[in-house]
């Protein structure tokens, strides 16, 4: 099969808003997914075309590799055994934990999980966070979960900020993002969850997946991963 849908164009979906991974600026696709996978096609002679799924479940994303929609996923996406299942993934390229902002007026001490007893957490549908919130739940550490559109993180938020809920979870370096121009919130725990980021494609495009596994290397080695890895995740106090 050829290796894109179009060619000499890699259309890859990304969902957003997800910073610092996919984000819009002034009108065109941003972010250290967006920049990475321009790095790609530039190893690999095609030109990104960045594609934008907005579904309310995240999870709904790889439907459109199996139907033939867009040729790549890439939006943070943690590799799991369930979307191992139904896509290919690249080799990891990043790996993050989970995290977990409250807001500081109504729950000025929190510092650990032990300190979000009787609080609600926000989820985005068809997020890793779910499996953070679901056993936290299980063991009486929160009280409930209330489930948001994927693109309705926002929402959570505000919600968050006004005392709707009491925390929401989501990938660390997105939430931190998040959070950082609302005063009321910061993040307060990391949940080690050690997730691993990987790009997908359908099932069927092993060629396509091994073109970029050898794109990334190439970009590993070259220094450009690097240089993009600290402009969008810069260490603390760097």
């Amino acid at each position: 099969m050829a290796l894109t849908l179009t060619p000499r164009t890699l259309s890859v979906a990304s969902a957003y808003p997800d910073p610092p991974f996919d984000l819009i600026d002034d009108g065109s696709a941003s972010g250290f997914d967006i920049e990475l996978m321009r790095a790609i096609c530039a190893q690999l002679g095609l030109v990104l075309q960045p594609v934008r799924y907005s579904g309310d479940d995240f999870n709904g994303i790889f439907d459109g590799l199996a139907n033939r929609s867009y040729d790549a996923v890439i939006s943070g996406t943690t590799i799991t055994p369930e979307r191992a299942a139904i896509a290919l993934f690249s080799q990891p390229y990043l790996e993050f934990n989970q995290g977990v902002a409250v807001n500081r007026r109504s729950t000025p001490d929190a510092a650990s999980l032990a300190d979000l007893h009787g609080l609600t957490a926000g989820i985005q549908s068809g997020n890793t966070s779910a499996i953070v919130a679901k056993r936290l739940l299980s063991e009486g550490a929160i009280a409930n979960i209330k489930y948001y559109p994927y693109h309705g993180i926002a929402a959570a938020l505000d919600d968050l900020e006004a005392g709707r809920i009491g925390l929401v979870i989501k990938l660390h370096p997105v939430i931190a993002w998040l959070v950082k121009n609302r005063p009321a919130l910061s993040v307060a725990i990391e949940v080690p969850t050690r997730e691993k980021l990987g790009i997908a494609f359908a099932k069927q495009n092993q060629a396509l997946c091994e073109a970029v596994n050898r794109a990334l290397a190439a970009l590993r080695e070259n220094g450009e991963f690097a240089r993009l890895q600290a402009r969008w995740f810069p260490r603390p106090g760097g």
